[in-house]
């Protein structure tokens, strides 16, 4: 078993003691309950570029990626951070919905080529359950750190896991996934790497999954996370529950079509909310150009009436930065005439 340094234990230990209990209702105008909950929250971990970005801007919104090149466009339309979505790299590197099938190897070498396209914005990466066991969040987390990721989601769905908006999802106890949390936190060390712990309890049960749910997130951040992320929430009476209730930073999901209601940036800091991901925009925008192109093709034969829909053959040279690496041909060039004619 991995060996967890002592207070990352023994904050496990003390968080499984208080249960949790049905929710009081909770008024968003008692935001002072919020604040000073906030400022007796330790901030040891302020490094990382995510907690900068947060105190910053107070609220940060990232657009989901899937590839080296949607990870350029995410960068170069002024976004300060991005995320791997699971979901979508399921579906652009396999062609298979979000249903477990998507291995972490696959998902690191992926955070690799992301990271490399997209070097001036932090990028976080989707690490499903990690993997397994403490054991495999280790290997997970340094895999993810090694390839230039800024962070990830941790979640405590069993296995198969499922994207958090289908149907059919079981978590495993809440214990088992803090102890998963603790070793990613002593896998991280003095990394640069934010984490963030989500749980899928909501979907469990119709009356116990939020408050079951936002239980385990103030469980996974004392175990060592830096934001909580309850998966799910079915309306805004439940967003404001969970900005009431959980503690530190949070994150919200914005799915189009999810069970979710979609909210700006500025609606969801009101809410509590501190990180808010777009995880399936790019996918979902992506996957309806390449059918509407492609059926005109198909009929069609030609897409010359049809021209507009498209990047021009220029536009696509300046996302792919071109010019730079003629550039870099011709001083290379240029290098080796000098070194001959040396000679």
């Amino acid at each position: 078993m991995v060996a967890l340094t002592a207070p990352a234990t023994m904050s496990v230990t003390m968080a499984m003691a208080a249960r949790a209990t049905p929710l009081p209702h909770c008024s968003l105008r008692a935001s002072t309950t919020r604040s000073n909950r906030r400022s007796t929250y330790p901030k040891v971990r302020m490094q990382t570029r995510i907690h900068r970005l947060i105190e910053e801007q107070g609220i940060v919104l990232m657009p989901g990626c899937y590839d080296a090149l949607s990870a350029a466009i995410v960068q170069q339309s002024g976004f300060s951070a991005g995320f791997i979505s699971g979901y979508a790299l399921s579906a652009s590197l396999l062609g298979k919905p979000d249903f477990g099938l998507l291995t972490p190897p696959e998902m690191a070498a992926t955070a690799r080529t992301v990271c490399a396209a997209a070097p001036m914005i932090p990028i976080i990466v989707d690490a499903d359950t990690g993997g397994g066991n403490a054991l495999n969040v280790q290997r997970t987390i340094r895999d993810l750190i090694a390839a230039g990721a800024a962070g990830c989601f941790l979640e405590d769905q069993a296995w198969p896991k499922k994207c958090g908006h289908m149907r059919g999802k079981q978590v495993i106890p809440a214990e088992e996934h803090a102890v998963k949390i603790a070793s990613a936190r002593d896998a991280i060390g003095d990394s640069d790497f934010f984490l963030v712990a989500r749980t899928d309890a909501r979907a469990t049960s119709a009356r116990s999954g939020l408050s079951d749910a936002i239980y385990r997130a103030n469980l996974y951040m004392d175990a060592g996370a830096d934001a909580c992320f309850v998966e799910a929430p079915r309306d805004d009476d439940e967003l404001k529950e969970i900005g009431c209730h959980t503690n530190g930073y949070r994150v919200c999901n914005m799915i189009e079509g999810g069970v979710t209601p979609l909210h700006t940036p500025e609606e969801l800091k009101a809410m509590g909310f501190h990180l808010i991901v777009h995880p399936l925009t790019a996918v979902y925008a992506s996957a309806h150009a390449l059918v509407d192109v492609l059926k005109t093709l198909k009929e069609e034969g030609t897409t010359r009436a049809h021209l507009h829909k498209m990047a021009t053959f220029e536009e696509f040279n300046q996302l792919v930065n071109l010019e730079s690496w003629f550039e870099l041909e011709a001083r290379f060039s240029n290098l080796k005439s000098t070194v001959r004619a040396k000679s």
